[in-house]
């Protein structure tokens, strides 16, 4: 059964960190048109064939990845080692559909690994539970694979032939959790409809998992679709029960708590564009101040942020991910100590912005100028030890005055007659509690 003690140990460096970046790459990133692609269209394999020959990604450099991720703050990273297409992009003995026997003739996940290490980031891979590939998943009648509708493949996926598929794929995460040394986290996407828990197998897989890397943290999509929570909230625990709830797209109003109360650990997975995979067409980028709003909210909450990108054929990065991870990058530089190690708040959320905490630390986050002193909701004067602008470190004095008499020993603090904020995405106050 679950084991919550050694959960608790093995989520420490995550609900620290915060802060991670997705990474969807593959064939599809060549008709440039989504990650779905072959499913939305209902593109038959034949078709598809042609990426798979011309694969040849001859900017690839995951140093570059890595450094652009470590400059915008985060601080672990979880890439695609085989998406839906069933498409691998690392070098599995199990099949031929591989990038090594692409033109790019390279292990890329191995590359990928190597490279994020070297900048001290965390970890992670994604395993597709789904496979358009494999002869032995489901086709015909599938929800979601593209020959869902042809008669053709009416037999492919039936219960005696769907066991070579969980052999298959059992057998690829055990090759990630044994040929690429220490793995932090394993994202797995996704149950849907009677595709889920045990249809996977997925107690005997997370068995395997926990006996060859126990320190390996895993999501709760064994179990869950991307908008559902699975077990950690209504406490029936299984032994496939993810470390973690991973809403997509949208961040909780509330944060995420179980059956009790009691708040669990997540994280928003979220898209810089609207496309997971490369999409030449889609230019409808969130912008860098936004996206650190969204962190701090995913914070505040007592959740974690994993921003995507998605790489081009070639192996880039787009521009547009790169100027937004850059914008970030220079907040964090300034005010991470207000997110990394930090979570929810006691006080409430103000009206003009949001608020963390690091145990004795408040981090009052003004994403609005204020007319006049700026009120530390939630407090009273005598619990304040400093207040201290985050991001240079300047003391902001506490204000009493006629102006603030009618409002008891509710604290106000200035940052001067300038009425603009030092930073106006989201200047940061490190208020220090008293022991």
């Amino acid at each position: 059964m679950f084991d919550r003690e050694a959960h608790e140990k093995r989520t420490q460096w995550y609900v620290h960190d915060r802060f991670g970046m997705f990474i969807h790459w593959g064939l599809y990133a060549i008709p440039a048109r989504g990650e779905w692609v072959r499913s939305q269209e209902e593109i038959p394999l034949e078709e598809y064939e042609p990426f798979f020959h011309a694969f040849n990604p001859v900017d690839y450099d995951p140093k570059k990845w890595a450094r652009a991720a470590k400059e915008a703050g985060m601080k672990y990273a979880i890439m695609t080692a085989k998406h839906h297409d069933g498409f691998c992009l690392f070098d599995s003995a199990l099949t031929d559909y591989k990038a090594t026997n692409t033109p790019a003739g390279r292990d890329l996940i191995r590359e990928y690994v190597d490279a994020f290490r070297a900048e001290g980031l965390k970890v992670g891979l994604y395993y597709s539970l789904l496979d358009w590939h494999h002869p032995d998943y489901p086709h015909y009648g599938d929800r979601h694979h593209p020959m869902r509708r042809n008669e053709a493949f009416r037999d492919h996926g039936k219960q005696e032939h769907f066991e070579n598929y969980i052999e298959y794929f059992h057998g690829q995460v055990r090759e990630l959790c044994t040929n690429y040394g220490k793995i932090d986290l394993m994202w797995f996407d996704f149950s849907y409809d009677d595709m889920t828990g045990e249809k996977w197998q997925a107690s005997r897989l997370v068995h395997m998992i926990r006996e060859l890397q126990p320190h390996m943290i895993i999501d709760s999509r064994l179990e869950a679709a991307g908008g559902a929570y699975g077990s950690l909230i209504t406490g029936d625990t299984t032994d496939y029960t993810g470390d973690f709830v991973c809403p997509e797209q949208i961040i909780p109003p509330r944060g995420i708590v179980d059956r009790d109360g009691n708040p669990v650990i997540w994280e928003t997975c979220m898209t810089m564009n609207n496309n997971w995979g490369y999409c030449s067409r889609d230019h409808f980028f969130k912008p860098s101040d936004m996206l650190i709003k969204k962190l701090v909210e995913c914070v505040s909450k007592g959740g974690n942020l994993l921003l995507n990108v998605g790489p081009d054929a070639r192996g880039n990065i787009p521009e547009e991910s790169l100027e937004i991870l850059r914008g970030i990058g220079k907040w964090m530089a300034r005010n991470s100590a207000s997110i990394y190690g930090c979570g929810l708040a006691d006080p409430e959320k103000p009206e003009y912005g949001r608020i963390t905490q690091n145990g004795n630390h408040l981090y009052y986050h003004v994403m609005e100028p204020m007319v006049g002193y700026i009120p530390l909701m939630g407090l009273q004067a005598g619990q304040i030890e400093s207040v201290r602008l985050l991001r240079d470190g300047s003391e902001l004095p506490i204000v009493h005055d006629w102006i603030t008499d009618n409002y008891g020993d509710l604290p106000y603090v200035t940052l001067g007659p300038d009425p603009h904020l030092p930073d106006p995405i989201d200047t940061v106050l490190d208020v220090t509690l008293r022991d």
